[in-house]
């Protein structure tokens, strides 16, 4: 099995938040969190600093490569720092 994850802290969400599964919109300082794992990259969010993880709204989704994979997770970061109530956004996405 092939895997691989990225961690990013002290990311600052934009106006209107992330929309996660579990817990609605989050705001404020986040940890985002991405794992790719044969074929899949699944995504989570916390409050920088707390042990509680939340699934980002459309995750998880198909992607084919780990080097994709990170490439989406640096997406991911952006679009949690736009906020808009973001989710997962489209693997393949050029990072804002």
């Amino acid at each position: 099995m092939n895997w691989a994850s990225w961690t990013t802290s002290g990311v600052y969400a934009g106006t209107g938040g992330v929309r996660t599964e579990e817990a609605g919109i989050l705001s404020g300082d986040l940890t985002v969190h991405t794992t790719w794992s044969d074929g899949q990259a699944s995504v989570a969010v916390q409050y920088s600093g707390s042990s509680d993880w939340f699934t980002l709204t459309g995750s998880p989704v198909p992607c084919p490569s780990e080097e994709e994979s990170r490439s989406f997770h640096q997406s991911v970061v952006e679009a949690v720092r736009v906020g808009e109530g973001a989710t997962v956004p489209p693997v393949g996405a050029e990072p804002a």
